[in-house]
């Protein structure tokens, strides 16, 4: 099985154990680098999201979800926070900055997960992925923002059984299945168990960021969005997506 590159933050610093922290900008508190989000200052002075953290050149970090960030803005503190993290007051923030950030979080995420894909750390498929889950194979169980709720509540007591109730539920994806089925390109992805566990770690420490910054409300929306999918798709529909 071929080991994709691993292009997300580390979250310790070699064998050590220390896990590197910055400071959020806007709070001033400190946190893992890998739950925060870097902006890159470019050579025109125009600040955009480098949610890898690859840019070169100095980096100011933020730990706020987009609500926040865009009240700040909004204020002219976030500007003048980033004026003093680059040192320079000649700094432009785009009007659509968050939406950037988010778009960027997203992107992130789905290269992630078609990274995993190709390396074979993945099964899509309904009765694949519930064979996977009762046998304690699966790391992690992803559901698109608009599974039916009768192929979610299959899988998640499947997973329940195969971690004697360690796990509860899978994860909701802030997203829907057509963009989940480009992301792997595969058709008509609805749920997707992740077998390695360092890959489950690769996605889920993506995830966690990515719906940490669009906020409690927007996760909720997809949460209801998947709860209330049967209606549209059939209540009686067993599995979704099935390949």
């Amino acid at each position: 099985m071929r080991k994709p590159p691993n292009d997300t933050l580390e979250l310790s610093d070699g064998g050590s154990g220390h896990v590197p922290e910055r400071t959020c900008i806007l709070t001033r508190e400190a946190a893992p680098r890998a739950s925060l989000i870097r902006l890159a200052l470019g050579p025109d002075g125009v600040v955009a999201p480098d949610v890898r953290a690859k840019a070169s050149g100095r980096g100011a970090w933020i730990g706020v979800d987009r609500a926040t960030l865009e009240a700040a803005q909004a204020k002219g503190k976030l500007k003048a926070a980033l004026a003093r993290a680059f040192k320079t007051g000649a700094v432009t923030v785009p009007d659509d900055l968050g939406e950037r950030i988010e778009a960027a979080l997203r992107q992130a995420v789905l290269d992630r997960l078609g990274l995993e894909a190709r390396s074979g750390n993945l099964v899509t498929g309904g009765e694949k992925i519930e064979v996977a889950l009762r046998r304690g194979e699966v790391r992690l169980l992803i559901h698109a923002s608009d599974a039916g709720a009768d192929g979610r509540g299959k899988l998640d007591q499947a997973l329940r059984v195969g971690t004697d109730g360690e796990e509860r539920q899978g994860l909701v994806f802030p997203a829907d299945r057509t963009i989940l089925s480009l992301a792997l390109g595969r058709q008509n992805v609805v749920h997707v168990a992740i077998l390695n566990p360092a890959a489950a770690a690769r996605v889920r420490d993506l995830l966690s960021r990515w719906g940490a910054f669009i906020g409690r409300d927007a996760a909720l929306e997809a949460a209801s969005a998947a709860s209330g999918a049967s209606a549209q798709y059939g209540a009686g529909e067993g599995y979704e997506g099935q390949e």
